[in-house]
Order: C-alpha cells, then sequence, then structure tokens
C-alpha cells in the first residue's frame, strides 16, 4: 500500500480546501464543497473564502444569507456552520442524537428530569411561526413547564437551540461587517421545507454521503479524522458501504487512509503560495491527526481561535489587526523571500478587510 507522508497529504489538502490555487466558484458551491466552514465567529468565513476564492465579493456571502442559500446553524461538533442550505436540511437529522448527546454532556445534571422529547414539542410549537428569538425569548416562554425549578436557563436555552430544534441564526448575524445579535428560526420555517427524515429502512444514505463529500473536502483522510471532522460516532457502516468506491493509502504513521479516486493528490513538489487563514479553519480542525499542516507544538492554537498563516503549505506564523495594521506573529524563521510574500499577501488582506482604504502590514521579526 502507497505511503502518503506529510508534504504529499499536505499538498492534497491544500488543492482540496482551495487553498493551492484560488477557485472560480460561485460562494454556495464553494459553501457546498467544503462542507462547511465554521463560523462561530461571523466575520471568519469572508476570510476564509476571500483566501480561497478568486475575485470573492464579500457581498456575495451576505447576499447568500438574506436569500437563504447558505445557513448558520449547529451541525458539526456542534459547533456554528455556514453551510448549503440544502446540505442543512439533508443533514441535520443525521447529527440529531450527536447534538443531544454533546449537550447532555455539559448538562446532563440540570436536564436529568426535563422530558427531552415533550420539550422538543413544545419548542417546535413555539417556533412554527417562523418569528427569528433569541435564546433568553425562547426560555421565558418555555420557562415554568415543569413541576419544581426546572432547568437553569442556560442548558434549557442551549438544549433547545443546539439540539431539539433544528434552527438557523437569522440576518443580519453573519453579514459583512455587521454586528447583529443571534436571532433563531426554526430551520424548516426559514427554508420553507422541513429537514430530511432518517432513511425508514435502517439505512444511511447520508452517512455514505459525508464520507464522499467528506474525502473530496479533506482527503486522503483516515476514519478518525473523519470522526473528528464530524463529530459522529456511527460512521463505521457508511464506510464500509462505500469502501469498494475508494482507493487506500498509509501515512507515515501506518494509518489506513481512504480516499476518493480521482480526486487530485499533486505531487509534493507542487509550489503553494502564501495563505491567510480565518479562526478555526476547515484546513486545521478538519483532522483528528492534524501533522500535514501544523507542526505539534503548535497544535493548540487551531483550537484557540488565533488566525494563522500558510508558508510552504505550514501553519508558519499567526495574525491579526492592529490599529488598522495586519500584523504578522511568525512562529518559526522566515527566509527573506517568504517574509516578502507573507508581506505582499498581507497588504491584499488589509485591503480586503478595511474595503480598500488601507493596505498596511507588518511581519514582526
Amino acid at each position: 500500500m502507497t505511503v502518503l507522508d506529510n508534504r504529499a497529504l499536505n499538498r492534497a489538502t491544500l488543492a482540496r480546501q482551495l487553498l493551492l490555487d484560488r477557485a472560480e466558484l460561485p460562494v454556495v458551491d464553494a459553501v457546498a464543497h467544503l462542507c462547511g466552514l465554521q463560523a462561530q465567529e461571523p466575520q471568519e468565513p469572508f476570510v476564509g473564502l476571500w483566501s480561497r476564492l478568486a475575485a470573492f465579493d464579500p457581498a456575495a456571502l451576505s447576499a447568500s444569507l438574506t436569500s437563504r442559500n447558505v445557513v448558520r446553524t449547529h451541525l458539526m461538533r456542534r459547533t456554528v456552520h455556514l453551510v448549503a442550505a440544502e446540505d442543512a436540511l439533508a443533514w441535520r437529522s443525521r447529527h440529531d442524537a450527536m447534538l443531544r448527546q454533546r449537550v447532555l454532556g455539559v448538562y446532563r445534571d440540570e436536564l436529568r428530569d426535563v422530558d427531552l422529547d415533550g420539550l422538543a414539542a413544545d419548542a417546535e410549537e413555539l417556533m412554527a411561526d417562523g418569528e427569528p428569538r433569541t435564546a433568553a425569548e425562547i426560555v421565558r416562554e418555555l420557562a415554568g413547564r415543569w413541576p419544581g425549578p426546572g432547568p437553569g436557563p442556560r442548558a434549557l436555552g442551549e438544549v433547545v437551540v443546539a439540539a431539539l430544534v433544528p434552527m438557523a441564526q437569522a440576518p443580519p448575524r453573519g453579514l459583512w461587517r455587521t454586528k447583529g445579535g443571534v436571532r433563531n428560526v426554526a430551520l424548516s420555517s426559514w427554508l420553507g421545507r422541513p429537514v430530511d427524515p432518517p432513511a425508514p429502512d435502517g439505512a444511511d444514505p447520508v452517512g455514505r454521503e459525508l464520507v464522499r463529500r467528506y474525502l473530496a473536502a479533506h482527503g486522503p483522510a483516515a476514519t478518525a479524522d473523519l470522526r473528528a471532522w464530524s463529530g459522529l460516532a456511527g460512521l463505521p457502516a457508511a464506510v464500509a458501504a462505500v469502501r469498494d468506491e475508494l482507493v487506500r493509502f498509509r501515512d507515515e504513521r501506518g494509518r489506513e487512509l481512504l480516499d476518493l479516486p480521482d480526486a487530485p493528490r499533486p505531487d509534493p513538489d507542487t509550489p503553494a503560495p502564501v495563505r491567510f487563514l480565518p479562526a478555526f479553519d476547515n484546513a486545521i480542525l478538519g483532522y483528528q491527526e492534524r501533522g500535514r499542516i501544523i507542526d505539534d507544538g503548535h497544535r493548540g492554537l487551531s483550537v484557540a481561535g488565533e488566525r494563522v498563516v500558510l508558508v510552504d503549505g505550514r501553519v508558519s506564523a499567526t495574525w491579526r489587526v492592529v490599529e488598522g495594521a495586519v500584523t504578522v506573529e511568525p512562529l518559526r524563521p522566515l527566509s527573506g523571500a517568504d517574509r516578502a510574500a507573507v508581506a505582499d499577501e498581507g497588504r491584499e488582506m488589509a485591503f480586503f478587510l478595511s474595503d480598500g482604504e488601507s493596505d498596511r502590514v507588518r511581519v514582526q521579526s
């Protein structure tokens, strides 16, 4: 079985993640290809798409949100993601059990005596009018329906919004350069049809499609990577069902990697341009084993919300905006050519973030 080293996996990841060459894709198609973008920080998907799409216009993503072609919703790993509307409807039921389990993992004691199915029915009835509500407003409407003190407001809000009722976060939340609190609306009301139900015969067509879609955006990858990305533990049967469609490799640690046979696996010596990534980017968080793109010593950056810079395809610096300037802090010594390339891309990023008013960049020593 062919062994793919970290550099080969790196170039494959960059190609799948649209980071090797900026793609000529509409926003909705890019979001769908990437299987969504993590979006608990509302402005970060704009950075992620700017680094991936040619001539990206942030107004196009805002328009996709207001036209309801993409939505912000709790999905993979119980994290807010920006996903194509069709994917939200198709995938949500497959994530239901995981979403409940993860909320209960935090609030099990507070929710111990709550009839979750009954609560879900009450919440669905409340949200059926299609009116966006804050979590606090939902809690006020639902509180007092149990004998005794009942669950605390935070637990009640979390379990309803993140697990029991499929929700979208209504704009202006998530629009370009716009501040807006979270206002939740039932996904079925927002998109005009209910989420797809589970397959009645116990089959798992959604699981099989998730395997294929994940590999298209992240492969080659191990089943542990698929589980880390999705948060779903019950995909072995789906993997087994599509295994004959896939090709197999091994990584340097001996793990089996699966992939689509015709997916791009560029030459490891393919040049990789500098790319500025947003907080919580797919290219890093989409794997259990992240050595293909980030050193183990820097792994904590990926879960701490740090924005990072890829140099030769690897996380080599962090970046933030300080006093209007894109400020880059290298994690390792950079060559003169690399510093110049980082500065050039940083100027473009500054120009984008300032709506064309500034191209100030600082690359720290």
